[in-house]
């Protein structure tokens, strides 16, 4: 039977969501029921569903933690340091840290074969881009420092960070050598800052 006292906290939000991952990978997304997911980590339905609205966020569950990057990204740079600088330091320690936001992360592979697999993950993480988006034009928006066209470097942005993804998923998932596969990917978003900084112009 479910535990149904264990209902709040860190805790058991990212036990569900371990559970859920696991569930996911083994067996498609497709597969798996929010009462199977409940069921397994102990819970009940009503408790998965206070910690993740819908069953996609249960796999796709660090919007959050994207969120809390970007506007740390805006709020929290140095005095001189400007946007752009402080969104390619970020996204540089995602990639050399191997954080699962990065895109290659030891779980990457078998996470982006999980989402191409079911058109419900892949329409919910063009939605959630599109939040990310909105969210950071809206840091940029009132950031008295910022005095660019907000909503259009946050749309670049979010459009070339998602490019980027698409790209090594593609790669990893048809099991192209993984250390060339990091190689070009930090390379790539190497060269998305150099072109948001400097434009196209001569290249």
């Amino acid at each position: 039977m479910p535990r149904t006292g264990a209902r709040g906290g860190p805790q058991t939000r990212a036990r569900i969501a371990e559970v859920a991952a696991r569930m996911f990978l083994e067996r498609g997304f497709d597969g798996v029921t929010v009462a199977e997911v409940a069921r397994e980590a102990g819970v009940s339905s009503v408790t998965v569903f206070k910690h993740f609205p819908r069953k996609e966020d249960l796999f796709l569950d660090r919007t959050v933690d994207a969120v809390e990057l970007l506007r740390s990204a805006v709020r929290d740079r140095a005095p001189g340091v400007d946007v752009l600088a402080s969104l390619r330091a970020t996204t540089l320690r995602l990639v050399d840290d191997r954080h699962p936001l990065s895109g290659v992360n030891d779980r990457s592979t078998p996470f982006f074969r999980t989402v191409a697999a079911s058109p419900a993950l892949t329409a919910r993480a063009r939605e959630i881009a599109a939040e990310l988006q909105q969210t950071l034009a809206d840091e940029l928006t009132h950031d008295p420092s910022f005095d660019g066209d907000a909503a259009l470097l946050a749309a670049f942005f979010i459009a070339g960070y998602g490019t980027v993804l698409v790209e090594t998923a593609r790669r990893l998932i048809a099991d192209d050598p993984r250390d060339d596969v990091l190689a070009d990917h930090r390379a790539r978003f190497e060269r998305l800052f150099d072109t948001l900084t400097h434009g196209f112009a001569g290249r």
